[in-house]
This record gives structure tokens, sequence and C-alpha cells, in this order.
């Protein structure tokens, strides 16, 4: 495995991360279990969760599962370890968003379910844009001062939002954001307009999910040939809609006898704006797969070729649209 810092940070971690939605509602513990341990004997130390996670089984149920793992297992000084808080909780008028009523509760209440005295990485998941950040951040820093949180990070922020957090945390000595949790694939290529260029510019880790496109990366006319993929998954919306240049990309990725989701692995691992991919399997045949396109590098002509099927927006903004 290999491993890099989380954005200005002296903190390494690995170089794929650990996506863990799926445990509960998908995979289940015992599999997550597996999933877990693998994913320390193959190195990978990043581990990313959300309280909100746990879709028909309950929110609140991946963070347990992860929680009675570690307990288990003992192995909390070997991972770095990423949740979230603004999603809905419960039906209490405060129990989402990022008050700071709810960060002290979501916080407290994360940590019960983990079964641990701190969070590596805490992730607001969306921004919020009816609480002012002077808030936010007395918040996020009274949680450091006791010791809960180390690092504060942001998922879904626009370039903008990033920016002005870190503006105002800097007024108040404060660390701020270290890093930033997006979507992003050959598929989905916006973020390159002005988020990229706001993270590298501030030393702020970029850590996307969903980077085999929603399955769309991952070799889906095969599987669909296959019998692997069901076609009356929403999925197919998309394939149609995109045949033409799945096609293209599942030939290339033939024609270089790699397989797809390999393929859109190293593509964004070798932006050196990238932290780490969230990969988030359902099997741990899925994971070990994923995990081994750290391996995997791509000559200037195929990622030239992956640019003329997936075009990107072709620069940073304004150059992008404008001279």
């Amino acid at each position: 495995m290999q491993y890099t810092h989380l954005g200005r940070t002296g903190l390494k971690v690995s170089k794929i991360c650990l996506g863990t939605m799926n445990f509960g509602p998908y995979t289940s513990e015992a599999d997550s279990y597996k999933i877990m341990n693998k994913a320390l004997e193959l190195g990978v130390n990043f581990f990313d969760t959300a309280n909100v996670y746990g879709a028909e089984k309950g929110v609140g149920t991946t963070e347990t599962i992860i929680g009675k793992w570690l307990e288990q297992n003992k192995k909390r000084e070997s991972i770095v370890l990423a949740t979230k808080v603004y999603g809905k909780m419960g039906e209490g008028v405060n129990e989402s968003k990022l008050s700071a009523y709810n960060i002290r509760k979501a916080c407290e209440d994360s940590l019960r379910r983990l079964k641990t005295d701190h969070i590596d990485l805490y992730q607001m998941h969306h921004i919020d844009r009816e609480t002012p950040w002077e808030e936010i951040w007395q918040a996020m820093e009274q949680l450091v001062r006791e010791g809960k949180i180390l690092y504060v990070g942001s998922s879904n922020f626009a370039a903008w939002n990033i920016v002005e957090a870190n503006y105002i945390a800097k007024q108040r000595n404060f660390l701020g954001l270290v890093s930033e949790q997006s979507i992003y694939s050959l598929r989905n290529r916006h973020i390159e307009l002005e988020v990229i260029p706001a993270c590298k510019s501030m030393g702020v880790g970029i850590i996307p999910w969903s980077p085999i496109g929603g399955g769309i990366l991952g070799g889906v006319l095969e599987k669909v040939k296959e019998g692997q993929r069901r076609s009356r998954e929403p999925i197919q919306k998309s394939v149609e809609k995109l045949r033409p240049q799945i096609e293209q990309y599942e030939k290339l990725c033939k024609e270089i006898n790699l397989k797809p989701a390999d393929v859109a692995l190293a593509w964004m691992l070798q932006n050196p704006a990238i932290t780490s991919p969230i990969v988030g399997p359902r099997t741990i045949e899925q994971f070990e797969e994923n995990a081994s396109a750290v391996d995997v590098k791509l000559s200037e002509d195929i990622l030239k070729k992956l640019d003329e099927i997936w075009p990107g927006p072709g620069n940073q903004a304004p150059e992008a649209y404008a001279w």
C-alpha cells in the first residue's frame, strides 16, 4: 500500500480509503468484519463512515458495526477513523445540520456507537447555509480541546464554501478544513472547475466518493451480459444514456488488459491533487480488487484516450469557459 499526507497535515493515510456505507444494509456484520480485517492486512489504514449510514437498518447502524469490530479487535490505533455529521438522526428539530447543539450531540453519539474516545477526521456531510461559521468553528474548536476530534473535514462543499470556511478559521487561529470529500470520477469531473483548484491552493486533501461512477466504470456492460447485474436496477438508465462512451471505455480496458474499475481508480490516483478515493465494497473480493489499483500505472497515451472518452471541462475556471 502507498501512503500520502491528509491535505496539509502531518497525518499519513493510505491512498485507498475503505468506505463503509454498505456495512449493515448490504453487507452482513460478519462480512463487514472480514473486509475491515482484510483492509488492515493490505495496509489500508483509512476508514470512512457517517452517522447516518445504515439505510433501512436505521441510522447509526454502520458506526455500530465498526464500533463492535474495534472493541473486539483492539485495532483503534491502527486506523485513521473518519465519520460525518449533518444528516437527520431523529425526529427532533435539532437532530440534523451543523448547529453547535447538534455537532456536540452528534459527536457524543458517534463516539458511543464507535466505542472510541476520539474521531480522527470529523467531516461536515454537507454545507449548512443556515448556521454561521463562527458557531460551527466554536463547536469544532471545543471538541478539539476536549480531545474528541483531531481534524475537521468537509463533504459536498462548493469551492467558495471551502475558502470561506478556512478564511474564518484562520481568523480564529484554528486549523480549519484539512479535507474535502467530493463526488468525482471519469464520469463526473465537475470539481475540476473550481473545487480541485481551491483545495490545492489551501492545502485541503481531496477524498473522492463514487470513484467508479456508481458502477458505470466497473465493467457494467460485461456484468449485465454475464447476468451479474440485474437489468431492473436504476443504473440501467445511465447505462443506456452513456452506452457509446461505456462501450469505448470497456473496449480500451480490454485492449490494455486491465479491469475497468482498476483503470478508473488508477486514473484518479495519478492525479497529485487526490488524497485517497473511497471504495465502498459489498464483498471482500470487491475490496481486494479495488485496493490493487494503487499498483496500476497508466501511460500518457492511455490517459489521453480516457480524456477523449470521458472529457472533463478541459481546464479550471475561468479558462474552461472564457479566455
